[in-house]
C-alpha cells in the first residue's frame, strides 16, 4: 500500500507524489520555506537600479546649504568642533545643550552627532559634504530596505516597496535637510535589527543567539541615533508571533490562529519566548538608561510648538487623535509639503461636530480591518506592513506623551516603510489581475514622486526659500513668517524683513517672537522709539508669575531676548545705562540660569565704571555655563580693564582653549602679547593676527597691529607694509595713518609722510600728534611756513595750553623775521612751562637778537595710543 506524506515537520504546507516504488516524493505547494525564514538576495541590477534612482532623484541636495535646524545642529554646536571635547557628545543633546538642563530638548543622539563631527572635521561648514553623506545614507537604507522586503514579497514586488521608498517626497526633509541623517541612520540600524532577529529564528529548535545579540546591539545604536529606533523591538515581537511561529502553525496542519487556542503555543514557545524575553529586556534596560540620561524629565514646550497640548479637552484629544490621519495622508498624497506644522497650521478639533474627525474615524477602522485581514489571511506582508507603519510612528504621535511639534515630516521616514510594504502588496494583488493596469500606475507613481522630490529639494536650498515655499501651503503659521523675516533680516533688506514680522503678529497676536523681530527690524532701520514700543510690547505678553508654579516652565529662555533687546536699544543713551541694568536683573531673576543676561549686565557695569561688580556678574554666569567662551573673554576684558594684565591673558587664553576661532579673544590677546613685549609672547602675538587674517583678510585691525609686531621687532619693512594694507583697507584709520606717517618721517622719508598726515588730518581734524608732525614737515622740509602756521593755530584752537604748539608757532616767526612777535610769543610760552629750559634758552637768544637758527624741539613722534 502506497504511503503518502501529508505535511513535512520543518516545511512548509506539501502534498504528496507517489512514485514508481510507491514511495512518495515530497513537493512543495505553499511558499518556499526560504521566502519565509530568510530574505533573497536582491539581483545586483535591481539593487543598482535603486541606488542609480536615489542619485538621479536626491542629487541637487548637494547644491543645499544648511537651513532651519541645520544651523543649530551643525553651524551653532560647539559640539562638533574638535577643541571641544569629544565626550561632551554623549553629555550634551542634539543641539548641543547639556542634557541636564531644563531648556534642553532632551533629543540624545551622540552617534548621529558623531557623524556631523566627523563631517566637520573633513569638510568644516561646507554643507556639500554632509548633503552627500546624507545621500549615501539613504541609498544604502533603500538597499537594506529592498533586502527586508524580500523576506515578505516575491522579488519585483519586493523592488516596487524598495523603489517607491527610495523617491518618497516625504523623505525630502529627511534627505535634503541635514538634521535628517538621525531618520536614516537609526533606520540603517532598525531594518539591521529586524534582519539579524529573522535570522536567529529561522530554526525551531535551535536559537543563534549571535544574531540576537546583533539584534540587541542594533537596537541599542539605532536608539542612540535617534529615539525612534527603539521601536525596532516591538516590530521583532510582531514579527515572531506573525511570521515566525505561522511557519509553526503551518507544521501542525491546522492554522497557526487555531493552533495557539488549542495549545500548540506552549510546545513552539520555548526558543520564541526566551528570543522575545531577551530582546525585550535588553530594550528595557537600554530605555532604562536614557530615562536615566534624561534625568526622567520630559522637555518643556511652549505652546506655540504644539498648541494642542496646551488645549483642554475635547479639543486636545480630538486634535491628538486626528494627527495620524494627517500623517497618513501626507504618506498617501505628499502634494503639500511644509518645513514647519507648528502654531496655527493645524486648527484644533475644539467639538466632534468637527468634519475631520470622519478622518481619525476611517483610518481607525482601515487599521482594525487591516489587523483582522491580517490575522485570518496569514499574511506576512500585511502584517509586518502594518507593524512598520504604525509601530515607529508611536513616539511621535502625541498619544502618550506631547512632544515638540505637531506634524514633522522627517519622522515619517522609518513609518513610509510600512506604507510601502503594504503598497507593493496591494499593487502585486492588481497585478495578478490587472497586470497593464497595475504597470501603468506604478509607473505612473514612480514619475510623480520622483518629479515631486527633485522639485521639492530645491526648496532647502536656501533660508528664504523653504520657509517661503511653506507660507504657499499654509498662511496660518506665524513662524513661516517669522522666518522669512528672518533670511531677509541676515540679507540686510529691512525694510520687506518688517513686513513679514508685522504679518506675523497679526495671524500670530499673542506671539512674543514676533513683537521682539518687529522691535529688532525698527531699530535697523533706526527708528528706534517704535522699536522700544515694540519691545515693551512684546515684554507685556510674557506669562505672568502664579503662586507656586514655576516661572522657568512656562517661558520660551528665547523670549526673555526681550530684555536683552530692550535694554539694548535703551543702552544708546547714557543717561538709561542704570534702566539697562535694571532690565538685565529682571530677566535674571526669571531665569536664574540665562547666561546671556548676565553677559550683557557686564557689558553694562563696565559703562557704568563699576567693574568689579562686572566681574562678580561675570563669575556667576561660569556657574551656569562654564563651557562658554565669551564669558571668559569678558572676564579678560573685565581685568584689563582693572590692569591686571597677567590674569587677563589667562582668561582670554581659556577663551580661545574653548574656541580657538574666537575672533575678538584672538586679537585682543594678541594686542596684549605684544604690549607684554616678551620676544616669545610677540611670536605667539603673530601667530594669533596671522590665523585671524586667514579667516578674513578684510580685517584693517588685523593688518594694523601685524605692523606693530613688526615696530617692535624694529623690521620698519615689514611695519611699512602691514601699515599701508591698514589704510588701504580703511582710509580714515586713525592709528593706522598716524604711525605709517611717523614711521615715514624716522626713516627720513618726510614728503612721503605728508600726504597720509594730510589724509589723517582731513578725516580726523582734532588729531593733534599729526598736526604737530605735519607743521614740523612744512618748516623743515618743505619750507612752507603759512602751511605749518596753519597747523600750529589749529592745535591752539583744540589746546590753547599746548606749550609744544606754541613754541613751534614762535620758530614759525622768528624764521620770518619777526623777532618781536617771536619775543612775546616765546615769552608767553616760557610762562606756560616754566621748567622748559629750551624754551628760556631760545627767548635768550631772541632778546639778544642774536643770528638765530630754529633749534628742533624735543621729539614728537611718540606712538599714538588712540
Amino acid at each position: 500500500m502506497d504511503r503518502v506524506s501529508g505535511v513535512c515537520r520543518f516545511g512548509g504546507v506539501v502534498s504528496a507524489v507517489r512514485t514508481r516504488t510507491g514511495r512518495s516524493r515530497r513537493r512543495v505547494t505553499g511558499s518556499s520555506q526560504a521566502a519565509e525564514d530568510m530574505p533573497e538576495t536582491p539581483r545586483r541590477g535591481l539593487g543598482a537600479i535603486l541606488v542609480l534612482a536615489c542619485i538621479l532623484v536626491y542629487h541637487n541636495c548637494l547644491y543645499c546649504g544648511f537651513v532651519f535646524d541645520d544651523i543649530s545642529a551643525i553651524k551653532e554646536n560647539r559640539d562638533l568642533r574638535p577643541q571641544t571635547p569629544i565626550s561632551n557628545i554623549f553629555l550634551n543633546d542634539f543641539w548641543g545643550t547639556p542634557i541636564h538642563k531644563e531648556q534642553s530638548h532632551k533629543s540624545y543622539r551622540p552617534l548621529t552627532v558623531l557623524t556631523f563631527r566627523w563631517n566637520y572635521a573633513v569638510h568644516g561648514l561646507q554643507p556639500a559634504g554632509y548633503h552627500l553623506v546624507n545621500l549615501l545614507l539613504h541609498a544604502l537604507v533603500s538597499l537594506l530596505y529592498y533586502r527586508v522586503c524580500a523576506m515578505f514579497l516575491p522579488e519585483f514586488a519586493s523592488f516596487v516597496a524598495a523603489i517607491l521608498f527610495a523617491v518618497h517626497p516625504i523623505h525630502s526633509e529627511a534627505v535634503t535637510g541635514v538634521v535628517g541623517r538621525a531618520e536614516m541612520l537609526s533606520s540603517l540600524f532598525f531594518l539591521g535589527a529586524l534582519l539579524c532577529y529573522a535570522r536567529a529564528a529561522t530554526k525551531r529548535r535551535y536559537t543563534d543567539w549571535r544574531y540576537v545579540a546583533a539584534c540587541t546591539a542594533c537596537v541599542g545604536i539605532a536608539m542612540l541615533c535617534k529615539e525612534q529606533g527603539i521601536t525596532i523591538t516591538a516590530v521583532c515581537v510582531v514579527y515572531e508571533l506573525f511570521v515566525a511561529q505561522k511557519r509553526r502553525g503551518n507544521n501542525t496542519g491546522r492554522s497557526w490562529f487555531e493552533y495557539w487556542g488549542k495549545g500548540g503555543w506552549g510546545c513552539a514557545c520555548g526558543e520564541a519566548a526566551r528570543r522575545v524575553a531577551t530582546v525585550c529586556c535588553a530594550t528595557l534596560a537600554l530605555l532604562a538608561a536614557r530615562l536615566h540620561v534624561m534625568g526622567a524629565q520630559l522637555p518643556v514646550f511652549t505652546r506655540f510648538d504644539n498648541p494642542a497640548g496646551a488645549a483642554l479637552p475635547p479639543a486636545r484629544h480630538l486634535t491628538f487623535a486626528y494627527l495620524p490621519a494627517l500623517n497618513a495622508w501626507l504618506l498617501t498624497l505628499p502634494e503639500a509639503l511644509c518645513c514647519d506644522w507648528t502654531m496655527g497650521t493645524v486648527a484644533l478639533l475644539r467639538s466632534w461636530r468637527d468634519p475631520r474627525n470622519l478622518a481619525t474615524f476611517a483610518l481607525a477602522t482601515t487599521l482594525i480591518a487591516g489587523a483582522i485581514h491580517a490575522l485570518r489571511t496569514r499574511c506576512s506582508a500585511l502584517s509586518m506592513g502594518l507593524a512598520l507603519l504604525v509601530l515607529p510612528f508611536l513616539p511621535a504621535s502625541n498619544l502618550f506623551f506631547p512632544v515638540g511639534f505637531v506634524v514633522a515630516e522627517r519622522v515619517l521616514y522609518m513609518p513610509s516603510m510600512g506604507w510601502c510594504l503594504l503598497v507593493a502588496h496591494g499593487w502585486r494583488l492588481v497585478a495578478k489581475k490587472r497586470a497593464k493596469l497595475a504597470a501603468a500606475a506604478l509607473i505612473f507613481l514612480l514619475m510623480a514622486f520622483s518629479a515631486k522630490t527633485y522639485v521639492r529639494n530645491w526648496d532647502w536650498k536656501t533660508e528664504y526659500s523653504i520657509f517661503a515655499s511653506g507660507l504657499k501651503v499654509n498662511r496660518n503659521n506665524a513662524k513661516l513668517y517669522n522666518n522669512v523675516g528672518h533670511a531677509l533680516e541676515a540679507e540686510g533688506k529691512y525694510a520687506e524683513a518688517l513686513e513679514f514680522f508685522k504679518t506675523a503678529v497679526n495671524v500670530q497676536p499673542d506671539d512674543v517672537g514676533a513683537h521682539i523681530n518687529v522691535g529688532r527690524t525698527f531699530n535697523h532701520l533706526g527708528r528706534y522709539q517704535e522699536a522700544e514700543d515694540a519691545y515693551v510690547k512684546a515684554k507685556s505678553l510674557l506669562p505672568k508669575a502664579k503662586p507656586g508654579e514655576s516661572y522657568q516652565a512656562r517661558i520660551a529662555p528665547n523670549h526673555l531676548n526681550v530684555f536683552l533687546n530692550l535694554a539694548n536699544l535703551i543702552s544708546k543713551n547714557a543717561t538709561r545705562l542704570e534702566e539697562a541694568d535694571m532690565l538685565y536683573r529682571q530677566a535674571i531673576s526669571m531665569r536664574a540660569d540665562y547666561t546671556q543676561a548676565y553677559i550683557n549686565r557686564g557689558d553694562i557695569l563696565i559703562k557704568l565704571n563699576r567693574t568689579k561688580e562686572a566681574q562678580e556678574v561675570y563669575e556667576r554666569a561660569l556657574l551656569y555655563d562654564s563651557g562658554n567662551p565669551d564669558i571668559y573673554y569678558n572676564l579678560g576684558v573685565v581685568l584689563l580693564e582693572q590692569g591686571k594684565a597677567s590674569q587677563a591673558l589667562a582668561y582670554l587664553d581659556k577663551a580661545l582653549e574653548l574656541e580657538p576661532e574666537h575672533e575678538q579673544a584672538l586679537l585682543n590677546s594678541a594686542i596684549l602679547l605684544q604690549e607684554l613685549g616678551a620676544a616669545d609672547l610677540r611670536h605667539l602675538a603673530r601667530q594669533r593676527l596671522l590665523k585671524l587674517l586667514d579667516k578674513d583678510a578684510t580685517n584693517e585691525r588685523v593688518h594694523f597691529n601685524l605692523g606693530m609686531v613688526c615696530m617692535d621687532e624694529g623690521d620698519a619693512e615689514c611695519a611699512e607694509r602691514w601699515f599701508r594694507a591698514a589704510v588701504h583697507l580703511k582710509p580714515d584709520f586713525r592709528s593706522a595713518l598716524f604711525n605709517l606717517a611717523l614711521l615715514l618721517a624716522d626713516r627720513r622719508r618726510p614728503l612721503e609722510a605728508a600726504p597720509f598726515l594730510k589724509q589723517l588730518v582731513r578725516h580726523h581734524p582734532d588729531h593733534v600728534k599729526a598736526l604737530v608732525l605735519l607743521g614740523d614737515i612744512y618748516i623743515n622740509s618743505v619750507k612752507d611756513l603759512d602751511a605749518a602756521e596753519s597747523c600750529y593755530r589749529r592745535i591752539l584752537e583744540l589746546e590753547p595750553d599746548n606749550v609744544q604748539a606754541l613754541h613751534n608757532l614762535c620758530v614759525v616767526a622768528v624764521e620770518r623775521g619777526k623777532l618781536g612777535v617771536a619775543e612775546e610769543c616765546l615769552a608767553r610760552a616760557a610762562a606756560l612751562a616754566p621748567h622748559e629750559h629750551y624754551i628760556q634758552r631760545h627767548l635768550a637768544v631772541v632778546r639778544a637778537r642774536w643770528n638765530y637758527i630754529p633749534q628742533q624741539p624735543p621729539d614728537p613722534h611718540e606712538a599714538d595710543p588712540s
